[in-house]
């Protein structure tokens, strides 16, 4: 079976998921927050609404970034 390392942690290829839509996604465009899993499209649209990630999550201290454009 093959594994992803991503963000710290190791998946299966097929449960590396979106945490919004749960559609497996690949390494080439994720976003993780907390620990969450994001496709690029939700990520954008719940945290960069405003040209800020910081803005929605004053209290966050890690944001990890893979590829987001």
């Amino acid at each position: 079976m093959e594994k992803l390392d991503a963000d710290g942690k190791v998946y299966h290829k097929g449960c590396f998921k979106c945490c919004q839509c749960k559609k497996t996604i690949g390494l080439g465009g994720y976003a993780s927050l907390e620990g969450q899993i994001y496709c690029k499209p939700h990520f954008k649209q719940l945290f960069k609404l405003k040209g800020n990630y910081i803005i929605k999550f004053r209290h966050i201290s890690h944001i990890s970034f893979m590829r987001i454009y």
